[in-house]
């Protein structure tokens, strides 16, 4: 059996370290390497995937598209997509910063304590807050998706708009709006009405940064699961620790961003397993979802 080759196409000037080093423990035998990739200079790179190995070996060979610029990322993926033929193709795995393999990780421990699927149950409600970020918007869409009621939160009221947008024009029957969020909560602002009645919080902003502070969080009488994915201190969510892993809070179930990342580690494996089992797999969120159903 040929070498398990998969080759990394990122969006930055270096290749993510740490998306190399699970690629490597997923079980690829050969990564190569190749930063500052754009849709114009992504193609021969693409051709060299294709051509070069024939019938069921060229399922030997996988590509992986990361990079910290979301939009530059799928644009990336949509011309490795454009640039496949018939069966002259290999599996791809798109998972720029790591967002959908972490939004899909956040969505099935939520999905543990809150009916996401609809039925008879009415719609959670949830808040993503750093819903422009990476991983917030990915999460944002994927709640969407599975029928919640979302509100995007960002600092930035015209940045929570343009990702609506963008989750709408994806999963039309979209529940879905957005706010302007300052990190404080005043007891009488919107910002505290909009914590006092949401099912679902789920902090995902930059490292270190403060999104719900105490008296934000005291206002969450209604959440039954808060979840931050901020791992560098302090707290996006103060009163979560990162190693938080379904722990009782009061009336919710807590997690943070180590207690989340035991799921994101196998759906990100997993994938890569995939990407490699089927020559024909390509994988957004909400396929790294319907694989974190199953790990």
């Amino acid at each position: 059996m040929p070498k398990r080759i998969l080759i990394q196409l990122d969006c930055d000037p270096q290749p993510s370290t740490f998306d190399a080093v699970v690629a490597v423990d997923a079980g690829a035998d050969v990564l190569l390497r190749h930063g500052g990739v754009t849709p114009e200079n992504v193609v021969p790179l693409v051709h060299g995937a294709m051509f070069t190995r024939g019938g069921a070996d060229l399922a030997s060979t996988a590509i992986f598209v990361g990079g910290s610029d979301v939009a530059m990322a799928e644009a990336v993926a949509a011309r490795v997509r454009e640039t496949f033929f018939g069966p002259v193709r290999v599996g791809v795995l798109v998972d720029p910063s790591g967002a959908n393999t972490t939004a899909a990780a956040a969505v099935v421990a939520a999905a543990r304590h809150l009916p996401l699927q609809g039925g008879e149950q009415p719609p959670s409600r949830a808040v993503v807050l750093g819903g422009t970020g990476p991983v917030g918007q990915r999460v944002a869409r994927l709640l969407a998706g599975r029928g919640a009621i979302v509100t995007v939160a960002s600092r930035t009221l015209r940045r929570a708009e343009d990702v609506v947008q963008r989750i709408v024009a994806t999963v039309p029957r979209a529940a879905v709006s957005a706010t302007e969020w300052t990190g404080g909560v005043r007891l009488d602002s919107a910002a505290a009405k909009l914590v006092e009645q949401v099912d679902l919080i789920v902090a995902a902003g930059a490292a270190g940064a403060r999104l719900l502070d105490a008296q934000g969080r005291g206002q969450a009488r209604a959440a039954k699961v808060i979840i931050d994915l901020n791992a560098v201190p302090p707290a996006g969510i103060e009163g979560v620790v990162a190693t938080d892993k379904a722990r009782a809070d009061g009336a919710a179930v807590v997690y943070g961003a180590l207690g989340v990342g035991g799921t994101k580690m196998r759906i990100h494996k997993a994938a890569i397993d995939t990407i490699f089992a089927q020559s024909d797999a390509f994988l957004d969120a909400e396929d790294l979802l319907a694989i974190g159903g199953r790990v």
